[in-house]
């Protein structure tokens, strides 16, 4: 109250920072947690060095798998990366890309010592639901379905 001007730290009031929460929350769900220059660009999982691009969200940098283009259909909605005009790095969100369009990937992908990533969360849900299932079906324990392969 008085005379201090909190509206800085305040996202709900005019003049507050939610435009600049909204672009690092953005940033971390697209995954732009690379190590900010001048540190190198590895990956800080398994320090393997990758190519680091700047993205539309100020301060915050992705690393991409280097040297490597793919076909952009075959690469799932919200990981298909471009390089802009500007050498900057865009996510092309949900966008269905054009014929022969080709795009970048994250590091993240493919990154040996992360798990990998589940691109469609309502099949692990509908995964996890029929484990569960079939476990209560045929009186399985709980350590897991026997393996048939």
């Amino acid at each position: 109250m008085g005379d201090t001007d909190d509206t800085a730290s305040c996202p709900d009031r005019p003049g507050g920072d939610s435009d600049h929460l909204a672009a690092a929350f953005h940033a971390l769900l697209e995954g732009a947690t690379a190590p900010r220059p001048p540190l190198p660009p590895e990956c800080p999982f398994c320090e393997l060095g990758q190519e680091r691009y700047a993205t539309g969200y100020a301060g915050h940098w992705i690393l991409l798998e280097p040297r490597i283009l793919v076909p952009a259909h075959t690469v799932p909605p919200r990981r298909r990366w471009i390089i802009t005009s500007t050498g900057t790095a865009m996510n092309l969100w949900d966008a269905e890309p054009l014929p022969g369009a080709t795009c970048r990937i994250p590091h993240r992908m493919a990154c040996p010592r992360l798990e990998p990533e589940d691109h469609w969360p309502w099949v692990t849900a509908l995964r996890q639901y029929n484990r569960q299932r079939s476990q209560r079906l045929f009186g399985l324990p709980d350590d897991g379905l026997p393996d048939t392969g």
